[in-house]
């Protein structure tokens, strides 16, 4: 290959922005998530000390991570961790309730154990949670790397921007998609294969609220699609299976396809 090839990739490679690898990004997490959890892992503290002492060392872990990240740079890193792990007994707290959803929302579920453990739509609420309070520290590029971590592992794709109440639901979870500027009430279910998306994708979009909004006690069921900035499902509607919404749906609404199936049998 031609010399100046070569040498455009190493110029390339000179100009990257330093970050973190994605690795290193998603362990820090997942000892976070162990540590709040250890049901996901063998990773019990012998005293409440060592439990603290963690916290210490997982809280100058994402001090230096931001500080090798060069969009992190003059960012007052050290405040920003230090906020974040002062926020810690909030991510419990809202966990809690994706938890409680969980278990009280599907028959299958035994234990928290179980969901703790085997669950997807947790696991990817545990990323996205961790990541939101991210964003809300104005940290750039680690909330998104956690969520697609997470994506990349259970199929459910929620931006870490969006906006989500307490006591999400997300059942099975494989092909849910949740938009940057989408908004989730309280008590909201979602089944596999949701689309909360922009109607339009142009770049000009993309300091708007191109996302829905889902109001408290709605349950969207599996292949639904629901787009726009402009569009609410109102609170305490059901959303049937592989609808498409791009307006608003009043309050205690209740949405379905209507195909026509026949089934002709063979003569025997």
């Amino acid at each position: 290959m031609n010399k100046d090839f070569y040498q455009q990739l190493f110029t390339k490679q000179q100009n990257i922005e330093a970050v973190p690898s994605n690795d290193i990004i998603a362990d820090w997490a997942l000892q976070l998530i162990c540590l709040i959890y250890p049901e996901k892992a063998e990773c019990r503290s012998n005293c409440a000390g060592e439990i603290q002492q963690t916290f210490a060392k997982l809280e100058l872990q994402l001090s230096v991570i931001l500080n090798a990240t060069t969009a992190c740079s003059n960012c007052n890193n050290e405040q920003k961790s230090a906020s974040f792990f002062s926020q810690i007994p909030e991510l419990y707290r809202l966990l809690e309730t994706d938890i409680t959803a969980i278990l009280d929302g599907d028959p299958a579920a035994k234990s928290r154990f179980e969901i703790i453990r085997a669950y997807p739509g947790f696991y990817a609420m545990c990323f996205y949670r961790i990541g939101n309070m991210l964003v809300k520290l104005a940290v750039p590029l680690i909330p998104r790397i956690l969520t697609e971590y997470a994506h990349s592992k259970t199929g459910i794709d929620i931006h870490p921007a969006a906006t989500i109440g307490e006591y999400l639901h997300i059942d099975h979870g494989t092909g849910t998609v949740i938009g940057e500027t989408t908004i989730i009430g309280n008590h909201v279910k979602l089944y596999q294969g949701v689309t909360l998306g922009a109607l339009s994708v142009e770049k000009s979009m993309a300091n708007t609220k191109r996302h829905p909004t889902v109001e408290d006690h709605v349950i969207i069921y599996s292949g639904a699609t629901i787009l726009g900035g402009n569009t609410i499902i109102g609170e305490r509607s059901t959303i049937g299976g592989n609808v498409w919404i791009t307006k608003s749906v009043a309050a205690g609404s209740v949405v379905y396809h209507k195909s026509a199936i026949r089934v002709i049998a063979e003569k025997l």
